[in-house]
């Protein structure tokens, strides 16, 4: 049998060398290859963007928000969603997880020091008015991101954090509403005939007057808007009384009125009685007795603050916040009430895409 085997693989010895040596080769090869590999990985995940998000509230819009963000997350990089009190001022619990961790399962939840770590701290996101004044004065380098504000609340939050003026960071602010000129041109879309809005606001509100003016002037052909002040539930009624007889159609704003039901209730009731449409940027509203809104939806705002995040982290420094309207997503109308204004308007999405052309 030894002198079978011997006659047997004598000839081949030259082919079995080299069938020892590719295979070794390749061995090797592959060894570096999967070594390079990991390497690439590891670099890819060490420069994916991280994301700190502050939130200090359960409001299901604000929720919804996070939601989106944490789902968009990319590929290897950190989300971590810091629990802030009521009031902004304490940190409750930290929920870290990387992008495929979050595919798998829900974030564990740990608690820390609000400051990140310079490894971590790519981008911090803060939702909401009060979790926005904790970030302007926590201490740190980081581009920031104020998401989910209304004008009012930046203006505000302005006027008492001088932080916000000293430029020592980069910040952004996304606004929740929708531009006044975006407004306006959803009223146009539907009255084009029509070029007088009538507002009742109150005396916080001149921020909001002042752009709604700017941009009635600045549109093609130019809005006449009367305004009337009511610093009061009881000074509405009148306030209402003067302006409905001088106007096509209402705005409501978002203000102390629009954010306060039996308000806006009571500017739909003067709209209907005198058969004028009421326009505003809620669904709330809509649904209410309004004809129609430029509404911006929480996962809407959601990317458009992830793309204002990656503005600010190449912007260079400044000592003014970029500041952005929300981009209008959709268009809600009440067919209802244009049944009774006897309107015949265009759909949905037509109007809304109307909204997102150039103007």
């Amino acid at each position: 049998m030894s002198v079978v085997a011997k006659h047997l693989f004598h000839p081949f010895p030259g082919r079995l060398r080299g069938a020892v040596r590719a295979a070794l080769a390749f061995g090797l090869t592959a060894g570096v290859a999967v070594g390079l590999l990991g390497l690439s990985m590891a670099s890819r995940a060490a420069a994916a963007p991280s994301l700190t998000v502050l939130m200090s509230d359960d409001n299901p819009a604000h929720s919804e928000f996070v939601q989106q963000l944490r789902a968009g997350q990319e590929p290897g990089g950190r989300f971590e969603l810091v629990r802030l009190s009521p009031t902004g001022e304490m940190p409750q619990g930290v929920e870290t997880a990387s992008a495929e961790t979050e595919a798998r399962a829900n974030a564990g939840v740990r608690t820390r020091s609000m400051r990140p770590s310079a490894a971590d701290a790519n981008l911090t996101m803060a939702v909401g008015a009060a979790a926005a004044r904790a970030a302007v004065e926590r201490p740190g380098q980081e581009p920031l991101v104020l998401a989910m504000l209304s004008r009012l609340d930046y203006e505000a939050l302005k006027a008492a954090s001088p932080a916000l003026k000293r430029g020592d960071r980069r910040v952004g602010v996304l606004l929740r509403d929708p531009a006044m000129a975006d407004q306006l041109a959803l009223i146009h879309a539907v009255l084009p005939q029509k070029h007088r809005i009538g507002v009742v606001a109150t005396p916080e509100s001149e921020p909001l007057v002042r752009e709604l003016q700017r941009a009635a002037q600045g549109a093609n052909p130019a809005w006449e808007v009367r305004v009337e002040y009511a610093p009061d539930a009881r000074s509405l009624a009148a306030a209402l009384r003067t302006v409905v007889p001088m106007s096509d159609a209402l705005m409501v704003l978002p203000d102390l009125i629009g954010d306060n039901q039996a308000a806006t209730l009571s500017v739909l009731r003067a709209g209907a009685s005198a058969g004028l449409a009421v326009f505003g940027a809620s669904e709330g509203l809509v649904r209410s007795g309004g004809l129609a809104a430029a509404v911006s939806t929480p996962s809407q705002l959601a990317q458009q603050a992830r793309l204002l995040g990656q503005k600010v982290a190449v912007a260079g420094s400044s000592n003014s916040p970029l500041v952005e309207a929300a981009t209008p997503a959709t268009v809600r109308v009440n067919a209802t009430v244009a049944r009774g204004l006897g309107l015949r308007l265009p759909e949905e999405r037509e109007l809304t895409d109307r909204l997102a052309a150039p103007r």
